[in-house]
């Protein structure tokens, strides 16, 4: 496939089969399900609807997870459905100028050998379900697990029964509302909450007959080519790009939440298109004019929440992964990208071996410190794309005109380097021994430390 060639020399085969139970059926979940399955376990995911439905918006496929996918068989069926964006146009919001842009495909397919590229999370998640049916991954729907083993050993509860159901191991992929964080917080006296950012989105979709109805000759410009388009303004931004092989023209646009906006962070939650408007009137007629074709009652609106570092993502044989345990905001994109990376992580720890709670503290030790540096990184972020016009703002700007780090970290060269360079399987499995020595080291340290206190 272009773009994807894949230097990790593995074998993809498990010392020991083991019985794996994943709480959700989402993105990580699912991919979770399909690595360990073709590793040799046998894996029941339990999903809490009773139909999996194709929802969402365009979400990126980085290439740190675009190699995972490819090595699991299920990149090619992505980049079917799938836009690889040429550049990314950083843009002021009042005249549409261009301060700077940051080169994408196919440079970074070429130094990354993977690509990058932009899909609807239902195209996504359609092929990800659908292979795994085909791999004979148990998936229970209708399945809501209430309740985890007090003590995290491999068991789960269902609702509206006094049965459990137990495995070796217990992998909470259950998503930003997780259940599974919530009791693991509470062991460690913890209480799980989020602190608002201050931001809501809007998530739109413009097909391309209303484009083609009203003759906009620059905005079917826009939905015909392949570049991202990240417009800054004072309070807010906006990131939009086509999808569905240019027949659909995906629009994020964040902006300050409302005092009396409802905390859940839903994303299927309705929001107004007048108030969208309203926000943007004075933004540049290219913006405008695009969002005037978004149709009727078809605004979705969610709060953005920051959720602090958690203490563990593992206890005794439970796991956490995804949404689970690092919760993304959307200003660097990675949101499903750091998902598949734990699924990818826990596979080679699975395969490596057969001692779950050395899986567990490898998985930890590989991906901890990084998803929270990525997690952490959308303050920055955010305060820089969404600067007041003013003495900051034209040093961001002129930042991003020149050479030297750019203020907007998923256009910089040094962060992308961070985020799509690092091949975490590949990682796991060449310095796996070093891992080894290091967890148990810390084991080691652990029990001396109380045997002294």
């Amino acid at each position: 496939m272009e773009y994807f060639q894949d230097d990790m020399e593995w074998n993809p085969k498990a010392e020991k089969p083991l019985r794996i139970i994943i709480v959700g059926a989402g993105i990580a979940g699912l991919v979770a399900g399909i690595g360990l399955k073709q590793s040799g376990h046998n894996v029941v995911i339990l999903e809490q609807v009773s139909k999996i439905a194709e929802v969402g918006a365009g979400i990126q496929v980085a290439p740190n997870c675009a190699r995972i996918l490819g090595r699991f068989g299920l990149l090619e069926k992505v980049m079917e459905k799938a836009n690889m964006l040429t550049k990314n146009s950083l843009r002021r919001w009042e005249n549409n100028e261009e301060l700077g842009s940051a080169p994408l495909m196919p440079e970074i397919g070429k130094m990354y050998k993977s690509p990058l590229s932009v899909v609807h999370r239902g195209d996504l998640q359609r092929i990800l379900l659908e292979a795994a049916e085909a791999q004979n991954v148990e998936i229970r729907t209708s399945s809501k697990v209430v309740k985890a083993d007090e003590n995290f050993g491999p068991r789960v509860q269902l609702q509206g029964t006094n049965d459990w159901i137990s495995g070796d191991v217990v992998i909470g992929a259950d998503g930003i509302k997780s259940d599974m964080r919530r009791q693991m917080m509470n062991l460690h006296g913890v209480t799980d909450r989020s602190s608002p950012t201050g931001d809501a989105a809007y998530r739109v979709l413009i097909p391309k007959r209303k484009l083609e109805e009203s003759n906009n000759k620059e905005a079917l410009k826009l939905l015909e080519g392949n570049v991202g388009m990240r417009w800054m303004g004072p309070g807010g931004h906006i990131m939009a790009y086509p999808i569905k092989n240019n027949t659909v023209y995906n629009m994020v646009l964040l902006h300050p939440d409302k005092p009396d906006s409802a905390n859940d962070e839903s994303w299927t939650r309705q929001g107004s298109k007048k108030e969208m408007l309203d926000f943007y009137k004075s933004w540049n007629p290219l913006v405008t004019s695009l969002l005037s074709y978004v149709p009727e009652g078809e605004v979705m609106e969610w709060t953005l929440n920051s959720h602090r570092p958690l203490p563990r993502w593992i206890q005794n044989r439970s796991v956490l992964i995804g949404d689970a345990c690092h919760p993304m905001l959307p200003y660097v994109a990675q949101g499903a990208a750091q998902a598949i990376e734990d699924a990818g992580v826990l596979t080679v720890a699975f395969t490596k071996t057969s001692d779950v709670p050395l899986a567990l503290e490898i998985y930890e030790a590989v991906r901890k410190a990084r998803g929270e540096a990525i997690q952490n990184s959308a303050a920055t972020t955010r305060k820089a794309l969404h600067l007041d016009d003013g003495p900051e703002q034209e040093e961001r700007d002129r930042r991003i005109r020149g050479p030297g780090k750019n203020p907007d970290l998923w256009a910089d060269s040094e962060w992308q380097h961070f985020m799509w360079g690092t091949d975490v399987m590949k990682d796991t499995w060449e310095n796996w021994t070093d891992y080894k020595s290091k967890v148990e080291g810390h084991a080691l340290e652990a029990v001396a430390a109380s045997t002294y206190t």
